[in-house]
């Protein structure tokens, strides 16, 4: 179950500014909706930056664990980072630190966050818990980090392998272990830790077993999050039977499709958007490969990025039709991503 304390810590950085930037947004959208027609006002109240795309796992779904990717790969540099979050330091209020890649590969990752959190806006990130060494636990805890999602996607060495290829279950259980023990050491609330299970056919049997284990370890909250795969139309190994906890249904004919209808307008263009390692602008988490840069943070500002011409079009290109823009063809946007 979620958690109230984390709700309210979020509540809490909400500031006037911040406030009325979120009602500028909201305002906006709405009315894009009623006209259909391109109207934005206001700043991100959320954006996801990129630590790295680097990943010492080799998942089957991922592009960085596949090494897919056609754009480089790398660690975001402190000095980018920095000038993202001055320049919108009075109208952000979630930061999460995930994009591609195992954030605590790099090596400023968590002083990056100590500087978010200077700045009073909630952070966040997501790991394969194979680096919460008990430095790092305590240096993660001293950062202000508020929330901690752990990927375990199995409660068997066996099962937790046949997604988290290359993975030791045992390296994500003392990883655990040791963010627990140094929360209670240090008398810290946060991060609030999440255990994240990505239901898949080979670990949908393990349910249960995951959150006998979550109360064993003393997290705060489970999440079970439906796969996005990208060969479905014919079904795929990874689709679980239990449609609970699918992104897509089986049709009559046997093949399948994504459960949610492709409506033309996503929330997600007006109120956040997603900033690569080297500073691209991308307008959401599908566009893994960069694919829709809408503007450089090497040659310009996020503002002018955020208010230009060529992201204005994109906006009005989903609220025209969004089956022209490939990445939202595979796109949740109105199904739920965690069941």
């Amino acid at each position: 179950m979620p958690n109230k304390n984390d709700h309210f810590l979020i509540l809490r950085k909400l500031t006037f500014s911040r406030f009325i930037n979120g009602l500028k947004l909201y305002s906006s959208y709405q009315l894009s909706k009623f006209t259909k027609k391109a109207i934005h006002w206001g700043l991100p109240a959320s954006i996801a930056i990129e630590p790295t795309t680097s990943c010492n796992l080799r998942c089957p779904e991922c592009p960085s664990g596949l090494r897919s990717f056609t754009r480089p790969t790398g660690m975001l540099q402190q000095k980018l980072f920095e000038k993202v979050i001055d320049e919108l330091q009075s109208t952000l209020l979630y930061l999460i630190f995930y994009f591609q890649g195992e954030p605590y590969l790099n090596t400023s990752f968590l002083e990056m966050v100590t500087y978010a959190t200077q700045k009073n806006i909630y952070t966040a990130t997501s790991t394969n818990a194979h680096y919460l060494t008990d430095e790092n636990c305590k240096k993660t805890i001293a950062s202000g980090l508020n929330r901690l999602i752990i990927s375990i996607d199995g409660t068997t060495q066996e099962t937790y392998q046949s997604y988290r290829i290359g993975g030791k279950l045992d390296k994500v259980i003392e990883g655990t272990k040791n963010m627990v023990k140094w929360k209670k050491a240090m008398k810290s609330a946060t991060p609030h830790l999440i255990f994240q299970f990505l239901v898949v056919k080979p670990n949908e049997h393990q349910i249960d077993d995951v959150l006998k284990l979550a109360k064993e370890l003393g997290i705060d909250e489970v999440r079970f999050k439906t796969a996005q795969v990208y060969d479905y139309k014919n079904g795929n190994e990874l689709i679980p039977e239990n449609e609970a906890y699918a992104r897509y249904k089986k049709n009559k004919d046997g093949t399948y499709s994504i459960k949610n209808k492709m409506l033309n307008h996503c929330w997600k263009m007006w109120h956040s958007c997603v900033i690569t390692w080297d500073g691209k602008l991308v307008p959401c988490c599908f566009d893994k490969d960069a694919t829709h840069t809408l503007g450089e943070l090497s040659v310009s500002n996020f503002k002018t990025i955020w208010k230009s011409a060529t992201y204005h079009q994109f906006r009005a290109t989903v609220l025209r039709s969004r089956s022209e823009i490939e990445m939202c063809k595979n796109c949740t946007e109105g199904t739920k991503v965690f069941a």
